[in-house]
């Protein structure tokens, strides 16, 4: 293995560098090597549904957080603002581990559940959220996701309205959404703009 990809200890190398030069340590994550703007850029690139989707560009990670955060509003008429920069981050790990689709995560089993909960937490610590979101919390925004989940499955994934109802469960109360993919470039400034709005107080 090369000098530059172990530590000096001999282990091999667990940190990613990000573009604004912080240092990750991918197994032991401080919230102080985490930025908004690392996150942004990473979830902006990393495409839902391994890419298999309609459009001109890849639905991505970054679309999918803000869509959460108004089926949550939706949900949850004036829900606080720290919970709804919660469910914005629902998905921030993966801005360094990617987006898997469940079956691969449940392939891969209880280590890798660990290791994304190690770095949410982390993610949680750094912008003012409690480590573990209060179960009601969760309940919301997962509730929101899966609702995500189905409008995305049927609009732009190539499911028919019965598997996904099937799948993901019929949204119940909402309202349909019309999904377009955006650029890299629309989609991380849309995300920032987001976080921005949540964070102003």
């Amino acid at each position: 293995m090369a000098q530059s990809a172990q530590a000096k200890d001999g282990r091999p190398r667990a940190w990613q560098r990000m573009l604004s030069g912080r240092r990750l340590d991918l197994l032991d994550p401080s919230p102080l090597d985490i930025e908004i703007g690392d996150i942004a850029h990473g979830l902006a690139r990393v495409a839902r549904w391994n890419g298999q989707t309609t459009g001109e560009h890849a639905y991505s990670v970054a679309e999918h957080c803000v869509l959460v955060d108004d089926i949550c509003v939706t949900i949850r008429p004036g829900w606080p603002a720290k919970w709804r920069r919660a469910a914005l981050l629902h998905d921030a790990p993966e801005y360094v581990i990617g987006d898997m689709i469940s079956p691969f995560k449940a392939a891969l089993g209880i280590d890798y559940k660990a290791f994304e909960h190690r770095l949410a937490a982390a993610i949680h610590m750094r912008f003012g959220l409690p480590p573990e979101l209060p179960q009601t919390v969760e309940e919301i925004i997962k509730r929101a996701d899966r609702a995500s989940a189905f409008f995305e499955a049927t609009q732009i994934a190539g499911f028919s309205d019965e598997e996904g109802a099937q799948i993901f469960g019929r949204p119940r109360g909402l309202l349909p959404v019309k999904l377009k993919p955006l650029s890299t470039g629309q989609a991380q400034a849309r995300f920032l703009k987001r976080f921005e709005e949540l964070s102003a107080d």
